[in-house]
């Protein structure tokens, strides 16, 4: 419901904007900041406080189809990428950052102040719920969000260092393969596959604990320390 007041704090265009005149706005900052919490905490953001998350599970009571995965997240990259170049290139031409205004192009502190900026507002909105409605579910995140790779890389740094962190943990030998963590993941995740292999490890994983939630035999559950991965043990047939 604040997003009409936070809405430029996530914006691409108000950093290229922004790099342009030697200004780092809001929504740099922003990005900085998702960067620099996924090295602890993943996705978790994507989960709990994104609104455009909030909008799109929304959409789940319209349509709670699977979103189709891997074929299409390449998408989102192929959009970042060139974004990054732009803004890497302005600041070049520009010479350097010289004043940090969190508040550029967003004096009164709310985005949506004007009527002109409803329309915007709108479109993007209305680009979440188009998505839901025919893609399935979270499509915007898998497909089109320019937020996500920042979490990504983030992730894969943790990982790749496995210093301490928000992760999931799962007991593979107790589960019962009902997929019931599968059924509802809100990414699609194969979450039944995920715990067979002894490793919770996921880039497209958001944190949300769904499956920690939903799962009978209480076999994943959330982990703050050493990412251990874990090796599958095989059901004692006694």
């Amino acid at each position: 419901m604040l997003f009409p007041v936070t809405i430029n704090y996530f914006s691409p265009y108000l950093i290229i904007e922004g790099a342009s005149q030697g200004v780092i706005a809001g929504s740099l900052i922003t990005f900085v900041l998702f960067f620099l919490l996924s090295l602890f905490l993943g996705r978790a953001w994507c989960a709990w406080a994104c609104p455009a998350a909030g909008v799109q599970e929304w959409c789940f009571t319209v349509n709670n189809r699977k979103a189709r995965r891997g074929k299409f997240d390449w998408i989102k990259y192929f959009i970042w990428v060139p974004w990054i170049g732009i803004i890497v290139v302005m600041a070049i031409l520009t010479g350097e950052f010289h004043t940090v205004n969190p508040l550029y192009l967003t004096e009164t502190g709310i985005s949506v102040s004007e009527p002109a900026t409803y329309i915007l507002y709108f479109t993007i909105v209305g680009l979440f719920v188009i998505l839901s409605f025919t893609a399935g579910k979270r499509a915007f995140c898998h497909y089109v969000c320019w937020m996500a790779p920042f979490m990504v890389i983030g992730t894969k740094v943790k990982n790749f260092f496995k210093w301490p962190s928000l992760h999931l943990d799962a007991v593979s030998n107790k589960c019962k393969q009902c997929k019931t963590c599968q059924k509802n993941c809100p990414m699609s995740l194969e979450v039944s596959k995920m715990v067979e292999s002894g490793s919770m490890n996921h880039t497209e994983c958001i944190l949300c604990g769904t499956c920690v939630d939903n799962c009978p035999e209480q076999v994943i559950k959330y982990s703050w320390g050493w990412r251990r991965f874990l090796v599958p043990q095989k059901q004692n047939p006694d």
